[in-house]
């Protein structure tokens, strides 16, 4: 399992990892159906085919697709506070939404709970959460959690002095209710105080019409009609330049297929590269791929190898998603090519993984930064999501293992896949 020198020495010398990550990060921060998106889409389609030398399949993927005009936050006193929808979020009456905030501190069930009955009628603060530690409470769950309360709105703190938070508000239909990121200094002065619950007014203009974007799939094949599918999401959100999600993800995607294509042709399993889209949209594109499937057509896939935010910490951890069977493989590879690896087990819907492990598909995303609150992971949707917080040779650390996790899996038995399946 120990990778081959020559791809090994092919990754360590790529110009094009950086270069590729870079230029992600030139086109903004690739908002689904933004020209940011169109932009990284059609690159992708290029670099694609450079890296794997097959020609591009695109998928269609139609979709609800939203817009925000404005977005204003007014305070009892009549200051204006910074807010930034979240993505799907609904629009407020022209005059907007007025009404009591309920703070519910980091937004726990038991908080919901505790606070039930005040909730009706009222908007939900929470804070947002270290993205991937034990324990996270998902931001679309506290939204959830407030609608089926009552609440008619929902507010969500930011980590970052002076900077809302960026997120999807996990609506899918028409249901849903105006939610949008604030600073931890608004939620600060929307305490409860001897005189009650502070009252807001909260506008969100959108603009909502059905849209559509693409997967991208490119398809080496292998000595079987079996496959390994590696996976990254283009689209982000528009705080920054979305670099640690997932321009780090998708260029090392790039990277590992560029150096590893040359030799899947003699392993059993092909190598399919997805890049997905409307990813931050409640995983919608990889969601539509996995179902347009047919049973034959998933029994194929061997493996899900995701990659999502995979620098900008030091450490790396496999999210294994309930495949217990997947662990001892994964450690043996990090093992065997010297790199240190962390495996967390519970199934968590925080990236497209979800889906192929939902479909009975053995499924990992591989993260930078998990349980550390101190790696850069955690200016993820803020407007420090930006290339600064990102090492090159964390980049190149995750582009390596994610080589030899593939290499392996690419050539693996199939009594060893089939052990992949356990949980």
């Amino acid at each position: 399992m120990i990778l081959r020198q020559d791809i090994r020495a092919a990754l360590a010398g790529d110009p094009d990892l950086w270069r590729d990550f870079a230029t992600l990060c030139d086109f903004g921060g690739r908002l689904s159906g933004t020209e940011s998106e169109r932009q990284a889409l059609a690159f992708l389609r290029k670099r694609g085919a450079d890296a794997s030398g097959v020609s591009c399949r695109a998928l269609a993927v139609r979709y609800d697709g939203w817009h925000a005009r404005d977005a204003r936050l007014t305070l009892a006193d009549g200051s204006a506070a910074r807010c930034h929808p979240l993505v799907r979020s609904v629009a407020t009456p022209s005059a907007g939404l007025t009404a009591e905030v309920v703070d519910l501190g980091r937004g726990t069930p038991e908080e919901f709970a505790a606070h039930r009955e005040e909730l009706a009628g009222r908007i939900a603060l929470v804070r947002h959460e270290l993205m991937f530690a034990a324990g996270t409470i998902h931001r679309r769950r506290k939204v959830m959690m407030a609608r089926e309360a009552g609440a008619v709105g929902f507010l969500i703190a930011g980590p970052l002095a002076g900077a809302c938070v960026a997120g999807s508000s996990g609506r899918d239909g028409a249901d849903g209710i105006p939610a949008a990121g604030i600073a931890p200094e608004t939620a600060a002065r929307l305490a409860r105080t001897r005189a009650g619950w502070p009252r807001v007014t909260l506008t969100i203009e959108t603009e909502e019409a059905p849209a559509e974007t693409e997967t991208l799939l490119f398809d080496i094949p292998g000595r079987t009609d079996a496959w390994v599918v590696l996976s990254a999401h283009v689209d982000g959100h528009d705080l920054a330049e979305s670099a640690i999600d997932n321009a780090t993800g998708v260029a090392a995607a790039l990277a590992v297929t560029r150096a590893v294509a040359p030799h899947i042709a003699t392993l059993r399993r092909g190598l399919r590269v997805a890049f997905f889209s409307v990813e931050e949209w409640a995983l919608l594109g990889s969601a539509q791929y996995v179902a347009g499937l047919d049973q034959r057509e998933r029994d194929a896939i061997a493996l899900n190898v995701n990659l999502d935010s995979v620098a900008g910490g030091t450490s790396l951890t496999a999210m294994t998603s309930g495949f217990a069977g997947l662990e001892p493989f994964l450690l043996e590879v990090a093992a065997a090519n010297g790199r240190a690896l962390r495996c967390v087990r519970p199934l968590m819907m925080n990236s497209d993984h979800g889906n192929f492990a939902m479909a009975g598909i053995p499924a990992f995303r591989l993260v930078a930064g998990y349980d550390d609150p101190q790696a850069n992971t955690r200016f993820v949707l803020t407007p420090s999501d930006t290339r600064d917080k990102v090492a090159p040779a964390e980049l190149a650390a995750a582009a390596e293992l994610s080589a030899a996790v593939i290499i392996a899996a690419c050539g693996a038995g199939e009594a060893g896949a089939r052990g992949w399946r356990a949980n």
